[in-house]
């Protein structure tokens, strides 16, 4: 996969604040203990106002995006790897491969991890406010499937995507990672309650399209939306796709025809097609 963030020159070296660990049970990396527990990370980051960006260039992404560093983990072999724009109030915990991987729970072969401070939560009416592509996504439960998403809507012209409540993280290790920082770039809340809050949708003046195999839908090829339509495109969790009430909420229904016997598509590549054929470019 070719990435969509080519480096960025970096300013002149700035002196880093660099604190050698030699115990995984350092209080100071608590905020790297079990990174593969995903239950107790979805408890642990939002609660905790963090999340953590993995590698050179998410952690650049993540600091020109006006993301706060709290600290950085990193093996002696790749201090390269620290973004010269962290600044010496950043701590930069130094520990070797083995005592990374005991602290994290895997080994870590992205150079550097760092502990990011999570922005305060944005309200959806004012991303609706001024958005005129939007995604709604309803419990998509799978980090690589919503970071594919984001980056597809990044990338194809969509200019927020709204949640609801039992959506996994978008900043989430695994999601920021899937998809390239695009996370960073694409403004998004949540909508609550669900599916009630989608008639914020028609307040505003958006039409919903919801997306759906069946075979009685319209065809997405047939939609030929103005620039300056505001659509809104829904799409379901994995496997059971879009609620009968989120369906019910939406303005009509439209479909991708597939062929061969094939009924439907993943929600990643569905969200892809729908971007590119409504998005702004």
């Amino acid at each position: 996969m070719t990435a969509s963030m080519p480096p960025d020159p970096l300013p002149a070296s700035i002196a880093l604040t660099i604190i050698p660990v030699d115990d995984p049970a350092d209080p100071r990396v608590a905020d790297y203990v079990a990174l593969t527990d995903v239950v107790l990370r979805r408890r642990k980051e939002p609660a905790e106002g963090l999340f953590i960006a993995e590698g050179e260039r998410v952690i650049q992404r993540a600091l020109r995006a006006g993301y706060r560093a709290r600290s950085v983990l990193v093996s002696p072999n790749r201090l390269d790897a620290v973004p010269a724009e962290l600044g010496p109030e950043v701590p930069v915990y130094l520990a070797g491969p083995e005592l990374m991987a005991k602290i994290t729970g895997f080994e870590v072969h992205r150079g550097a991890l760092a502990a990011m401070a999570r922005h305060p939560a944005r309200d959806p009416a004012e991303l609706l406010s001024w958005a005129l592509r939007v995604l709604v996504l309803e419990d998509l439960v799978s980090h690589t499937n919503l970071g594919a998403v984001f980056r597809s809507a990044a990338g194809l012209g969509m200019d927020a995507i709204l949640l609801s409540p039992r959506c996994a993280d978008p900043l989430y290790r695994r999601s920021v990672r899937v998809s390239m920082g695009e996370v960073f770039a694409v403004p998004y809340a949540r909508l609550d309650p669900w599916p009630a809050a989608l008639d914020t949708l028609a307040d505003r003046g958006f039409e919903t399209l919801a997306l759906t195999p069946a075979a009685d839908a319209a065809d997405l090829a047939t939609l030929r939306p103005v620039a300056d339509a505001r659509l809104a495109v829904l799409l379901g969790t994995e496997g059971e796709g879009l609620s009968a009430a989120a369906q019910a909420a939406a303005t009509r229904r439209v479909r991708i025809p597939m062929a061969a016997g094939v009924d439907s598509l993943n929600v990643a590549a569905t969200a892809a097609i729908a971007c590119y054929a409504l998005g702004r470019r």
